[in-house]
C-alpha cells in the first residue's frame, strides 16, 4: 500500500533516478540537527512547484519544512531535522511524514518513513538527570557519612562498562567534603557526612563517558533536610466528621495534620479502603466511589485508621481514628408508573369508578411514604375526579349532556417525599369522556294545511325534533311507510308537497315521521329512533262551477191581468262536490221592465207591478239566469242558465192559464270557456292624445270616402223610373220594418203574428261569427231570431 500511496507524488517525475527514490529511510539516533534525511528531484516546467509537510505521526517538532529550489524546470527537495531534534531509538524509533507535492492543478500526497536506529556507540543521558535543571534528591542531615544517597540508571547500556565523574567544584568551607560515584552510577555522601549542613543544596555536574569519544552530561541536586524532631503525633487523636452522600468521587472529605519531619500518610484499615483515599503527602481524605446509601451497604458510618509516618524513617509514625458518617442527601424525586395517565371512560361511569392506581416508589429510600396531591388544571376548581391515597376515582357525574359539560379533565397528580430537600414528582392526568347515546329522540304531533291546489315542492312546514344527547338535536328525518305524496327533508325536517291533491278524494294524511339519531355514542353504529304523527288537512278550493238541470229552458205562458205565475224552477247543483247545496240566483239579464223575479229557486211572473201596460201582443223574454256558489271558498265559480218565455196576452174566455216548456236535453252541457288576457293600463294623458288623434284620423278617412263615393255615384247612370219607383217601395218597405223593430223595448222582445207564435217554438241559439249577435232557430222548420 506504501507504493500506491506515494505513486501520486512520483507520477510527475521525468528522469530515472527518481525511480530509486527510497519510500523509507534509516537514520541514526546520533544524528542531530540539520541532518538531511532525504532528497527529491521534480520536473515542474510551467508552474511554480510546492512540496509540503503535512503531518508527522507520532507529533513531533523534529522535522523541517521541506525545501524546495530548482532551475529551468528541475528543482530539488530536501527533508532536515530540525533544531530541536533529540533522536532516541529507545522512545520512538518509527517516524511517518506526511507530503505533498503540488505542480498546477496536478496534486500528489505521498508519505516518507523515517526509521531510527540505535547508536551501540552512544551514551544515553535521559530523563530528568539529562534536562537542564537536572535531577533533585533529599536526605536528611542525618544520613550516615558516605550512605548511598542515589543510583543513575542510564538505559541502553547493558553490560557496557562506562566511567562517571563528578566535573564540578566540591571546595570547603561549602561542601563538608566531596560527594562520590562511581561505575555503576552509586552516589555516596561525603565521608564527613552531612550533620550541620540542613537547608543547604548542592549541585554535582556528572560527566557518563564510554572511551574516549562518546560522553554525555547530567546534573544532580543534594538538598538537605532537617533533622527530623524523634517524634511523630497528630494534631487530633479521634475525629469524627459528617458528609453528604451526594459527593461525587474525589470530593474532599477532610485533611488531617500530624507533627513530624517529612511526613507521609496511609489509611491502614480498613485496607484496601474501597470508599476512602487519602493523599500520601498532603494527608487530605478524599472519597473514591459514590456514597449512594441505598445502594452501597455500610457507607453509612465507615471508621478510618490513618498513619502517618516520617519519609526516610517509617518506623516513627503515629495513628489516628477518623469516623466517616454520610448523612442521606435527597437526590432523586420519587418515580411513577406510569409516568403518564391517560385513560378514557363511559360518561356513564358510576361515582367510586376507579380509573387507575398509581405505583410510586422513592429511588433515594426505597419503601420510605410517599404523599399524593391531586390538582386541576382544565377545566378548573372541578370536582369530577378524586385521589383516595393511590387510587384515582370519578367523583361526580360526568354527564356529557349538561350544558357546559367538559370531554377532557386534565390535572395532574403531585407526588412528594419525605426526604431534605423535598423533591416532587408531577404525573400528567388526562381522562378523556365518551358520549353515550342514552335518550331516544321525540318530536312533537302536529297538524299542516294545504291547500288542494298547492303545486309540487310547496312547503307544508317543519318536524321539530328534539334530543337530550350531545351534540344536541343531531337527527335525521324519514317517512315511515305512508304515501308518496308528501317527503321530508333528512337533515331539516322541512315537509314538502310532491304529488298533487284533491279535497273531494282525501281530505286527511296521515304520516309517521320517523327520526334517527347520530354522532352521540363513540360507538357510531350505537343509533336511538323515534316517530311522530304529522296530520295533514287539504282545504277545500272551489274548483267545480255549478251546472243546471237543465241549462235551457223555453216555454209559454198566459196569465191574467194583476196576478203573479210561477214559471219554472231552477234546478242546479254542484255533482263532484254534492256536499255544497248553497247557491245564489240572480237575473243578470233580458228582464224588460222588472216582469220577473227569482224567489229562490222559482222564477216568477209579476204581474202586480202597476202601470205596466199589458201587451197586447205576444212577446218572447230571454232569460239569464246567474247561478254562483257561496261561502268561504275561494274562488267563486258560476254558470248561466237561459229561459225563454213566451207571454201571450190573456183572454176573457180563457179558462186557465196553459203553458207550453220546451227543454234542452242535459247533455248538451254549456261549455264554459275561462280567458285571462292581461291588459295595458296607460297614463291618462296618453289616453287623451291617442283618442284625439284616433278622430282626427277617422274625420280624415270619413272624408275621404265620401270624397270617393260622391264620385262613383256621378259617374254611374241615372236609374229608369220603374226601378226608382220599385227602389223607393223597397225604402219604405225597410222603414216601416226598421220602425216596427224600435218599438220592441231594447231588442229584446220580438214581434210576431199570434198565429205564428203559437205554431213556432225555438230550441237552439246560436252566434254570428262576423257580427257578433246571438240568435235563437228552431231545429225542425229552420225559423230564426235575433235577439
Amino acid at each position: 500500500m506504501v507504493p500506491l500511496r506515494l505513486l501520486g507524488l512520483l507520477c510527475a517525475l521525468l528522469i530515472p533516478v527518481l525511480h530509486s527514490l527510497p519510500w523509507s529511510t534509516d537514520i541514526s539516533e546520533s544524528k542531530g540537527p540539520g541532518t538531511v534525511l532525504q532528497t527529491f528531484f521534480f520536473n515542474c516546467s510551467a508552474y511554480m512547484p510546492t512540496l509540503e509537510l503535512l503531518s508527522v505521526r507520532p507529533p513531533t517538532s523534529f522535522f523541517n519544512q521541506p525545501s524546495l529550489h530548482g532551475h529551468k524546470g528541475v528543482y530539488l527537495g530536501k527533508v532536515t531535522l530540525s533544531s530541536s531534534a533529540r533522536l532516541d531509538a529507545l522512545v520512538v524509533n518509527h517516524y511517518e511524514l506526511q507530503l505533498q507535492y503540488r505542480c498546477g492543478n496536478f496534486v500528489a500526497d505521498g508519505s516518507l518513513f523515517v526509521h531510527v536506529q540505535r547508536d551501540p556507540g552512544r551514551i544515553p543521558c535521559t530523563g530528568a538527570f539529562a534536562s537542564p535543571a537536572g535531577e533533585f534528591i533529599y536526605v536528611p542531615e542525618t544520613v550516615t557519612p558516605g550512605a548511598l544517597l542515589y543510583t543513575l540508571l542510564l538505559p541502553g547500556l547493558g553490560v557496557q562498562r562506562v566511567q562517571m565523574n563528578i566535573t564540578s567544584a566540591q571546595d570547603p568551607p561549602f561542601f563538608p567534603g566531596s560527594f562520590s560515584i562511581d561505575e555503576q552510577g552509586l552516589l555516596r555522601a561525603p565521608p564527613q557526612g552531612l550533620r550541620g549542613q540542613a537547608q543547604k543544596t548542592f549541585q554535582l555536574q556528572i560527566l557518563v563517558s564510554l572511551g574516549k569519544s562518546q560522553s554525555c552530561k547530567g546534573m544532580l541536586t543534594v538538598k538537605v533536610l532537617p533533622a527530623p524532631s524523634g517524634q511523630v503525633s497528630f494534631l487530633q487523636k479521634a475525629q469524627s466528621i459528617t458528609i453528604a452522600e451526594d459527593l461525587v468521587p474525589g470530593s474532599e472529605v477532610v485533611r488531617v495534620q500530624a507533627r513530624g519531619f517529612d511526613l507521609l500518610y496511609e489509611i491502614i484499615s480498613p485496607r484496601p479502603s474501597s470508599l476512602y483515599s487519602i493523599g500520601q503527602g498532603d494527608g487530605v481524605v478524599r472519597t473514591t466511589a459514590p456514597l449512594n446509601l441505598a445502594r452501597v451497604q455500610g457507607a453509612v458510618v465507615t471508621k478510618l485508621q490513618v498513619k502517618a509516618f516520617e519519609r526516610l524513617r517509617p518506623w516513627a509514625s503515629a495513628v489516628s481514628d477518623l469516623t466517616v458518617n454520610v448523612r442521606a442527601v435527597n437526590q432523586w424525586p420519587p418515580r411513577c408508573h406510569p409516568a403518564l395517565l391517560l385513560t378514557q371512560i363511559p360518561e356513564t361511569a358510576l361515582v367510586g369508578t376507579v380509573l387507575h392506581t398509581l405505583l410510586c416508589v422513592d429511588p433515594d429510600s426505597a419503601g420510605a411514604p410517599l404523599d399524593y396531591q391531586l390538582q386541576f388544571h382544565s377545566p378548573p376548581n372541578s370536582a369530577s375526579l378524586r385521589l383516595r391515597d393511590r387510587i384515582l376515582e370519578v367523583n361526580t357525574t360526568l354527564d356529557c349532556d349538561v350544558p357546559g359539560a367538559s370531554f377532557q379533565h386534565s390535572a395532574s397528580i403531585l407526588v412528594f417525599d419525605g426526604g431534605q430537600p423535598q423533591m416532587t414528582t408531577e404525573v400528567p392526568v388526562l381522562v378523556m369522556v365518551t358520549p353515550v347515546n342514552e335518550f331516544s329522540p321525540a318530536c312533537v304531533p302536529r297538524t299542516f294545511r294545504v291547500r288542494e291546489d298547492a303545486g309540487p315542492h310547496t312547503l307544508l312546514g317543519s318536524v321539530v325534533g328534539t334530543d337530550m344527547d350531545y351534540p344536541r338535536n343531531s337527527l335525521e328525518y324519514y317517512i315511515s311507510g305512508g304515501p308518496s305524496t308528501f317527503s321530508v327533508d333528512r337533515l331539516s325536517g322541512e315537509l314538502h308537497l310532491l304529488g298533487p291533491l284533491d279535497y273531494e278524494q282525501q281530505r286527511l294524511y296521515k304520516i309517521i315521521i320517523l327520526l334517527i339519531d347520530h354522532s352521540q355514542d363513540w360507538d357510531f353504529n350505537s343509533h336511538r329512533s323515534g316517530s311522530c304523527t304529522i296530520t295533514i288537512e287539504v282545504e277545500d278550493v272551489n274548483d267545480h262551477a255549478p251546472e243546471c238541470e237543465p241549462p235551457f229552458q223555453e216555454l209559454s205562458i198566459s196569465t191574467p191581468l194583476g196576478h203573479s205565475t210561477e214559471v219554472t224552477k231552477v234546478s242546479c247543483w254542484i255533482p263532484q262536490e254534492p256536499q255544497r247545496l248553497t247557491l245564489s240566483y240572480s237575473i243578470m239579464g233580458g228582464n224588460s221592465q222588472s216582469r220577473f223575479r227569482l224567489q229562490g229557486t222559482i222564477l216568477v211572473y209579476n204581474d202586480t207591478m202597476l202601470g205596466l201596460p199589458w201587451p197586447e201582443q205576444p212577446c218572447t223574454y230571454e232569460l239569464l239566469i246567474h247561478v254562483a256558489d257561496v261561502g268561504p271558498s275561494i274562488p267563486h265559480l258560476s254558470t248561466t242558465a237561459t229561459v225563454i218565455v213566451h207571454l201571450a196576452p190573456w183572454k176573457a174566455s180563457t179558462v186557465a192559464t196553459s203553458t207550453h216548456q220546451s227543454t234542452v236535453s242535459s247533455t248538451m252541457t254549456p261549455l264554459i270557456v275561462t280567458d285571462v288576457e292581461a291588459f295595458w293600463k296607460p297614463e291618462p294623458w296618453f289616453v287623451v292624445v291617442l283618442t284625439a288623434t284616433g278622430a282626427v284620423l277617422l274625420l280624415a278617412l270619413g272624408w275621404l270616402l265620401s270624397r270617393i263615393l260622391r264620385g262613383l255615384a256621378q259617374s254611374l247612370q241615372a236609374p229608369s223610373k220603374p226601378a226608382r219607383a220599385q227602389l223607393l217601395n223597397s225604402i219604405q218597405g225597410n222603414e216601416g220594418s226598421l220602425e216596427r223593430q224600435m218599438e220592441a223595448p231594447r231588442m229584446e222582445i220580438s214581434q210576431v203574428p199570434r198565429t205564428a207564435m203559437s205554431l213556432q217554438h225555438f230550441d237552439g241559439r246560436a252566434q254570428d261569427v262576423r257580427t257578433g249577435r246571438d240568435d235563437l232557430f228552431n231545429t225542425l222548420t229552420g225559423a230564426q231570431r235575433w235577439l
